[in-house]
């Protein structure tokens, strides 16, 4: 008779984090695009799974850990595609055009970086995506800060700073759907959960940025409007826009007040933007089909706005589902050999209350973001560890959806071998750690969500009571 698996040591729980760390740290610096995340998580998978054999497990037993694991993305997976979908149509049908024309209107000299982080925060919410919101808009706008005079590393915060704003508050981004996929929350709940976070960090920064313009640095009388104007008119080249194309986000946030659920939420944006790409630019179903899936290209002759443009479509997600899926292939394996369990064991020790729990998750985002450089992960590996664990103090899903993001979505831009810091600093052109003091948003969301954990604020606690068996939480 075969003896049951036996419970592995904490070093032992450790060894396969620490190994994930050396593969996917070696291979984002080493190798670069050579090396895709995905595969460096697959392999990351080999270490974990050759210990739990070693610890007694089968290999069936193994492999049910890896599938139950990624059965928990699944959900995320379909409002990811669902996503791409959304975001082609609406780049078909000048949607995406339209939000970024009429945000350039409120861009004035006197309050240049309110303005710019203000863009990019209503680029990013209406695409979903920090990356190409700071790729396309973001460097326009540093080289508009640099004709006014301002220095490189404030205007490159405040883009990132409202690029992070809109991503982590867009219903199409794809932390925001994975958090609560992860945490077992609803979409629009966790959204809903992040205003007491999120948005009193975007306030400051503006209030920051805005006595920056006025006192600190630029001179407003060098400022070129011919650059803004020449994106405005490149925006119009080949798309009809109006106010009209302002629909479909509006749709969506009063559908998320009504609480319709995400995907239909997201295929009735997807239809109106449809409907408004053959009744304003005249496309054909056929294109708009393949948009659907591949994703809209422009032709405007601009290559900075043909390439904030062309996106969307369900392909474009693909990626990021491979490197969902992998990360918790990943978890399950470390939940089935018990290595998660043991990790939490030992981090809950000295946990007795609510603020404990908050800011241990907090660092732990934060800890992943640094140690395995992979922004997803940070969301991935604390959520699996905590899922079970928030209940128990009592607290809703929505707190620890939100937790994750108030860590580990907005800190990795601020790690330069992250691959969101590395690309913020290539594609902006200033290091990390230069421009990371003036990226207010990125370090003042997880500030605010401790303190508000230390002093019992907007902590969204369960209607019933938690568990007989649940451990003893304080207040404080």
């Amino acid at each position: 008779m075969s003896q049951p698996p036996r419970k592995p040591t904490l070093w032992e729980s450790m060894l396969p984090i620490l190994i994930a760390a050396a593969i996917i740290c070696v291979g984002i610096v080493r190798y670069r695009d050579q090396a895709p995340v995905p595969i460096l998580l697959m392999l990351s998978c080999i270490a974990p799974a050759a210990l739990a054999i070693r610890l007694g497990f089968t290999w069936r037993e193994v492999e049910a850990g890896i599938i139950k694991g990624m059965t928990l993305s699944l959900q995320a997976a379909v409002i990811l595609l669902v996503v791409g979908t959304t975001i082609g149509a609406w780049a078909a049908c000048g949607t995406v055009a339209a939000m970024i024309k009429y945000g350039l209107l409120v861009l004035t000299p006197s309050f240049f970086l309110p303005a710019a982080s203000v863009i990019c925060a209503v680029v990013a919410l209406a695409i979903g995506s920090s990356w190409t919101t700071a790729a396309t808009v973001g460097v326009a706008l540093m080289g508009i800060g640099g004709a006014l005079g301002l220095p490189a590393p404030i205007t490159a915060g405040a883009v990132i700073s409202g690029a992070y704003f809109g991503d982590k508050m867009s219903p199409l981004s794809d932390t925001t759907n994975l958090a609560p996929g992860i945490a077992g929350a609803k979409l629009f709940e966790h959204i809903a959960a992040m205003f007491y976070t999120t948005v009193p960090a975007f306030v400051i920064a503006l209030v920051l940025y805005t006595l920056i313009g006025l006192f600190g640095a630029g001179d407003t009388a060098s400022y070129d409007p011919q650059q803004v104007n020449t994106l405005r008119a490149a925006l119009e080249q080949g798309q009809h826009l109006s106010p009209w194309l302002l629909l479909p986000p509006v749709l969506v946030i009063a559908l998320a007040l009504l609480r319709v659920p995400a995907i239909p939420a997201l295929l009735a944006a997807s239809g109106i933007g449809l409907v408004f790409a053959g009744l304003f630019q005249e496309a054909e179903l056929g294109a708009l089909l393949k948009a659907l899936y591949s994703g809209h290209v422009s032709s405007t002759g601009n290559a900075g706005v043909d390439d904030l443009l062309s996106r969307g479509g369900m392909a474009s997600m693909l990626d990021t589902i491979a490197l969902v899926l992998c990360a918790t292939a990943f978890g399950g394996v470390m939940e089935k050999a018990g290595f998660i369990q043991v990790i939490l064991e030992a981090l809950l020790t000295k946990v007795r209350s609510v603020a404990g729990l908050i800011t241990t998750t907090v660092a732990s985002t934060v800890g992943v973001n640094f140690l395995l450089a992979e922004q997803y992960l940070a969301i991935v590996l604390p959520g699996r560890m905590y899922r079970d664990t928030f209940p128990r103090f009592g607290l809703q899903p929505r707190m620890l959806s939100r937790t994750l993001e108030d860590g580990g979505t907005v800190t990795s831009a601020l790690c330069p071998w992250n691959s969101c810091g590395a690309f913020m600093a290539s594609t902006l052109g200033v290091a990390t750690f230069t421009y990371a003091p003036w990226a207010f948003v990125n370090y003042l969301i997880p500030l605010i969500a401790i303190t508000y954990a230390w002093t019992n604020t907007f902590i969204l606690r369960q209607e019933a009571a938690p568990p007989e068996d649940a451990p003893a939480a304080t207040e404080g």
